[in-house]
């Protein structure tokens, strides 16, 4: 419940049609063996409790007791439970029968919520025994309880107020206009729909879209539990599918046939951050009553999969169509600009380092795109006191195996000169040794691009904007950043993509040896020939600080669920212990805030995924905001030992 993760499960137990005991105690069982697990919402079938398929059976009174009487035995059950459950049941009520769900917690029967639309076509026929449901609400008098009745209803957790749930009943999901589009208006982030829906070829598939693309259009989490095993087979067959989407993921699902339960965690605050972002969804709940019910907040144990890589698909297939599409993303963004300033040449500082080595491949395309030969990019080299012999090389074999042009510019002497200057002695390798040679950089990078009648091309990439890795008004500023939406653990598999499909396999072994470098803005002298200046030994682990990066951009979490979410996404990982992860997530913190003004004067460049920096576009922050709310946060987080 900490951190508005919510354990939910659906569950379709074997029934016996028309046979309510039974099918209570299967629901009792299953419903105590859930809460033992830690689940906190039990979502039950469309008529669990006697069976979807009685037909006219629903309208003799015997059967309609029965379910009121096998209510009371679950409602009786729950007392001791801490758990949200809603069970399916036909109700009289003012002398109509409706098609029920009955949410109940703690022995306390919170409300009842009818089926507003009623298939009549194919195999079915519940207009034959049943009323729609209507948005008015009343009160009933069920179970001894006097309840809420009607499909305006909703359910809200006083410990968690982040959990508010919403009920639809199978056929609603598949109607023109869903009762969960107005349920989530309204405030509910988690809509559970009771379901008996048959099997036939090809439906599986359907429904599972269904439930997906629902949960994303209403950013919401979506419980579907259908009938399974027990129901008549007289003309239907029902596979007791069970689904669980989170706005729009798909977060775990049963095999039809194969029985069992579907349970995961869901992130109630992640819905609730989804919708404070997002302006077209507009909050209405005219109509609704709102029911609160209690559960304890405990600490729920994390057994959803937690994407340590979150900017990456870890399917092959997807992988290599995500990064061709970037690739081209980033390229027609570069030839519009080209085409626009009606650029000459494409000016690009090459280190033989990857984020170098990306930008000159995206240029390589971007003047294939307008047509242009690739001479028209000019990549200059720009060796100094850390240059080593492997960057040097394999930057020169790039530009060759890409045939564009190509020239090197020894920067040190201008550098010595300009450290005579402003009184720089040299043997004091401090910021200003380093951040003078990125500036000299810049300087022949831009002048080069005056002299040729073209543009600068920035290299930085994004996570290195979040860290403030950069030099300003060095490596900072560019005419067009290419990487600007591109944090440094996709850059790695960008640049993987282009070697597999390489056209030679010169090129093919020079960008694996690229992606085989230490990453390095190699500005300190080298140590025997080798890279001296390791980022990642400065700074920490890029795919650590991509992973905060998400999240504090994404769903604005803060520091503790961040943290919890890392020692989840990185378990098992023995260079990833607590102490850290937590190192380095206060490193971001600190950088991050840090190093805004930075951002506040970025140049141009291409947004390519869900969470970029650009100040014009999707991050709007202050460069002199404080950091001492999130560290003290940060203070709070308890460490072992």
């Amino acid at each position: 419940m900490k951190d508005g993760f919510l354990k939910a499960a659906a569950l379709s137990p074997s029934l016996r049609v028309a046979d309510c005991n039974y099918n209570a105690s299967q629901i009792v069982s299953q419903l105590q063996d859930a809460a033992a697990r830690g689940v906190r919402l039990a979502v039950f079938p469309e008529f669990c409790l006697t069976g979807y398929t009685c037909g006219d059976l629903f309208l003799q009174r015997t059967l309609q007791q029965g379910a009121l009487d096998a209510l009371q035995t679950v409602l009786d059950a729950s007392r001791e439970l801490d758990v949200v459950a809603l069970v399916g049941l036909p109700l009289l009520v003012r002398g109509k029968l409706y098609n029920c769900a009955a949410v109940l917690c703690g022995g306390r029967l919170l409300g009842l919520v009818p089926k507003t639309y009623l298939p009549n076509y194919g195999e079915f026929y519940e207009k034959r025994q049943f009323t729609p449901g209507s948005t008015e609400v009343e009160n009933v008098t069920v179970c001894g309880q006097e309840v809420p009745f009607g499909t305006s209803l909703l359910f809200r957790c006083r410990q968690m107020p982040s959990f508010v749930l919403g009920v639809e009943i199978c056929e609603d999901l598949w109607s023109a206009l869903p009762p969960s589009t107005f349920h989530t208006l309204a405030g509910a982030t988690v809509i559970a729909n009771l379901s008996a829906s048959d099997e036939t070829v090809g439906k599986a598939e359907y429904r599972r879209a269904l439930v997906s693309n629902q949960s994303a259009r209403l950013l919401c989490g979506y419980l579907y539990a259908s009938a399974g095993h027990g129901e008549s087979t007289q003309d239907m067959v029902f596979a007791g599918h069970d689904l669980i989407a989170e706005n729009g993921t798909l977060l775990t699902e049963t095999s039809p046939f194969e029985g069992g339960w579907a349970e995961t965690e869901l992130d109630c605050q992640r819905m609730e951050s989804e919708r404070a972002r997002n302006t077209s969804f507009e909050p209405s709940a005219e109509g609704y009553l709102t029911v609160d019910f209690d559960l304890a907040l405990t600490e729920t144990k994390l057994s959803r999969w937690v994407d340590p890589t979150p900017f990456i698909p870890h399917d092959e297939r997807r992988r290599a169509e995500r990064c061709e599409l970037i690739l081209k993303m980033q390229a027609d963004g570069l030839a519009k600009r080209l085409e626009h300033a009606h650029a000459k040449t494409a000016v690009i500082g090459i280190s033989g380092g990857l984020d170098s080595c990306l930008a000159l491949l995206v240029a390589v395309r971007a003047m294939k795109q307008l047509g242009r030969p690739t001479s028209d990019v000019l990549a200059v080299t720009m060796p100094c006191f850390g240059t080593t012999h492997r960057t040097r090389s394999n930057a020169e074999i790039l530009c060759d195996e890409l045939a564009v042009s190509f020239t090197e510019i020894d920067i040190a002497n201008t550098v010595h000169s300009h450290f005579k200057d402003i009184g720089q002695d040299e043997s004091v390798l401090d910021v200003t040794f380093e951040n003078g040679q990125a500036r000299v950089r810049t300087l022949e990078l831009m002048d080069t691009a005056n002299r040729t009648g073209g543009l600068v091309v920035g290299t930085g990439d994004l996570s290195e904007l979040a860290l403030g890795w950069a030099t300003y008004n060095g490596d900072h500023m560019s005419m067009y950043g290419v990487n600007a939406g591109v944090p440094k653990t996709l850059v790695r598999h960008l640049v993987q993509y282009e070697a597999d499909i390489a056209v030679s396999a010169e090129l093919r072994r020079v960008l694996l040896d690229i992606l085989d470098t230490p990453v390095s803005p190699e500005l300190l002298p080298a140590k025997d020939g080798e890279i001296s200046q390791k980022t990642e030994d400065l700074v920490g682990p890029y795919e650590l600080h991509d992973f905060y990066l998400y999240y504090v951009l994404r769903f604005g979490f803060g520091p503790s669920k961040i943290f919890r979410l890392a020692k989840a996404a990185f378990a098992g990982r023995a260079e990833y212990p607590d102490e850290v992860l937590y190192k380095w997530l206060r490193n971001f913190y600190w950088r991050f805030f840090a190093q805004q003004f930075k951002r506040s004067c970025l140049p141009d460049g291409p947004k390519v995924g869900s969470v970029t920096l650009s100040p014009r576009g999707d991050w709007r922050m202050p460069s002199d905001a404080a950091a001492a709310l999130w560290l003290a946060e940060l203070e709070q987080i308890p460490l072992k030992g």
